[in-house]
């Protein structure tokens, strides 16, 4: 029976002609008889609920069979905890049936398709959450639909964490990941809507000028769902039982009733990397590495996660690294994430993911240029060569100092996320709100962006960024020249750098040696010299070695350069890294293993047989055998011999 449900909607694209299929849907009965009394009096609530009802009838006649048919057997599936079918519905039908009839359109509301599941509640809730979910990534949300987005969350997170026990329902992670991740992204997309009052219109301040509107995706509403979900599930206390190596009877004593249920462990697990985007969102770099401490950077998931799952965490946490400056931790963990993706790839190419991990890959390539400029280390070879294909020229600008600032700036705003504040415009009092909306006077002190006056996070960051790329600028010049040299005079390294005669005194030119001193050094989780630890244990595929804490590390040298001071000598050592040649020859011996592979499975040529062999074999006396030339050919282009 699962598999004629299956084959009513998870066909090809010719799904629609198939044979009607009957589904019982209970309708209401005709109210034509008791519209023609001519006493019957009608308040305006019922007229309004009449006309309702017969705008949701029309709506219901315009739905196509085949979406009733998969809403139904959906619906079922639900109800059955058929996991199976649920993830078939989720990743194929409900795409493919919204390319098909509901690529630039809504898909029919809840009530409207109420009829059609027996006004299931639970399963209402988790349709609007794929409704506006497609309203979100397809279409231009409006007020309501962010408003009511948010009504529905509320009404599924308090389902799941205020109902008396664990609820009876099982979902795929695909889709548990979704649900944290879309829930986060319609967070951010309001408070990015609602930091901008200038673009308002009046009915759009008034609603979020009301209580309604200031308690709607407030921080505080969406960190306690988090917590709560984390906690209920006693995620952290699950990742800390099975890295201590306990049994699995101990680690159901130890997460409970909730823990012990998949739907409940993977929300905890997922709600913790929603709270790394959460905090990195709201520019706390620190607490975000804080609340990972028991899940790590490593791609060894507990689980089998979601692919967006690993980008995701790699991403945030490369963010968070790169904004605390502690570069080469970010560009190891971009590199190594992108070198998962690059070798997965032929897994992941046909997931309905497969364009947001494109796009959030592209930023981490962005984000390794800057890293690169920033403090030039040794990567992997192959993500490098990625990125100087795309990146390239802007490296090249970035490089020659000063002029590569708005070229440093452009590529930070394409990579970094929308930063957001916690906190909203002053909607409630329309004095404030309006001196906020008055235009910057040249004689103010503050800045002519408007944005900024606003508080935009986002270019708050930016010049935070742009700062320490401005202190870096001499660096690039200073450390070219010094490669030239074993020992120089500081009077003559002056006049060196003194080209265009701007009065650069030797206090200057010390100071730019110590800004490169500092560029130099920083606190690390990795050896960026060789691919071992210091503590002798090798990386991992984020190169970044185990650690008690995210946020540890040990002071060390990134620079290929050192030198020292001594009076008026400036006394320059250069260290050269050597070529791993670990990786070169795995991936030529590996490439050499598939060209000799190939060659075996290739057929080989027909053999000929010369004249003179043909006239020796005709020569043969009767009774005793010639070589055979045709029959089952074996390995190598042999003849089988019966």
């Amino acid at each position: 029976m699962a598999h004629q449900r299956v084959a009513l909607w998870a066909a090809e694209p010719d799904l629609d002609d198939a044979d009607d299929v009957d589904i019982p849907i209970p309708m209401p009965s005709s109210t034509n008889e008791m519209y023609d009394d001519p006493n019957l009096h009608l308040d305006e609530g019922s007229l309004q609920a009449m006309q309702q009802h017969i705008a949701q009838q029309a709506a219901f006649a315009q739905i196509p069979d085949v979406v009733k048919r998969f809403i139904v057997h959906f619906h079922q599936a639900v109800l059955d905890n058929n996991l199976q079918e649920v993830t078939l519905a989720y990743e194929s039908g409900w795409t493919r049936l919204t390319e098909k009839y509901y690529a630039k359109t809504e898909w029919p509301e809840a009530e409207t398709i109420a009829p059609l599941v027996n006004d299931d509640q639970i399963f209402l809730i988790l349709y609007r959450e794929l409704y506006y979910r497609h309203v979100y990534s397809r279409l231009q949300p409006n007020v309501d639909d962010r408003f009511h987005s948010y009504e529905n969350s509320c009404e599924l997170f308090n389902y799941l964490l205020n109902s008396d026990g664990p609820v009876p329902l099982s979902l795929p992670a695909n889709w548990l990941w979704d649900i944290i991740d879309e829930f986060i992204y319609q967070f951010q997309s309001f408070a990015l809507f609602r930091s901008r009052p200038a673009s308002k219109t009046d009915d759009e301040l008034t609603m979020l000028g009301s209580e309604g509107g200031a308690q709607a995706w407030s921080s505080y509403s969406v960190l306690n769902v988090l917590y709560s979900l984390i906690q209920k599930s006693r995620a952290n206390e699950w990742l800390k039982a099975r890295a201590e190596g306990k049994t699995d009877e101990e680690i159901e004593e130890i997460v409970g009733e909730y823990g012990t249920k998949p739907l409940y462990r993977m929300l905890g697990y997922f709600s913790i990397i929603g709270l790394l985007r959460v905090h990195v969102l709201l520019g706390d770099f620190t607490l975000a590495l804080k609340v990972m401490e028991n899940v790590g950077l490593g791609q060894k998931a507990p689980f089998t996660a979601p692919t967006a799952v690993h980008v995701s965490t790699a991403y945030h946490a490369g963010i968070c690294y790169f904004m605390l400056r502690r570069i080469p931790d970010a560009a190891r963990v971009f590199t190594g994430v992108l070198n998962w993706v690059m070798r997965a790839r032929q897994y992941h190419t046909r997931s309905y993911q497969y364009d947001q991990i494109n796009k959030t890959a592209d930023r981490m390539y962005a984000l390794l240029a800057l890293c690169y400029v920033l403090a030039p280390t040794r990567l992997d070879d192959n993500v490098m060569n990625i990125v100087r294909e795309r990146y390239g020229d802007q490296i090249g600008r970035m490089c020659r100092g000063e002029e590569g600032l708005s070229t440093f700036e452009e590529l930070f705003l394409y990579a970094c996320p929308k930063f957001i504040c916690a906190n909203s415009p002053p909607y409630d009092d329309p004095a404030a709100l309006a001196s906020m909306l008055i235009p910057p006077t040249p004689t103010s002190p503050s800045s002519q962006n408007p944005s900024v006056v606003l508080g935009d996070p986002t270019q708050r960051h930016l010049r935070a960024a742009s700062s320490h790329f401005m202190s870096l600028t001499p660096v690039s010049s200073l450390k070219s020249l010094l490669k030239l040299y074993t020992s120089l005079d500081a009077q003559k390294l002056t006049g060196f750098l003194d080209t265009s005669g701007a009065g650069v005194d030797e206090e200057e030119v010390l100071s730019w040696m110590m800004v490169m001193k500092n560029a130099g050094r920083c606190v690390g989780r990795v050896n960026t010299s060789g691919s071992t630890a210091a503590n002798g244990e090798k990386d991992n595929d984020e190169g970044s070695r185990p650690s008690e804490s995210l946020l540890g590390g040990e002071w060390m040298s990134i620079s290929d350069l050192n030198f020292v001071i001594d009076q008026n000598m400036v006394h320059i050592a250069e260290s050269t890294v050597g070529r791993r040649y670990a990786g070169w020859f795995i991936r030529n011996s590996e490439h050499a293993a598939r060209v000799l592979d190939g060659i075996k499975a290739s057929p080989l040529p027909p053999r000929t047989i010369p004249a003179q062999v043909q006239k020796k074999s005709a020569d043969v006396p009767k009774g005793e055998s010639a070589p055979r030339t045709t029959g089952p050919k074996v390995a190598w282009g042999g003849v089988k011999v019966a």
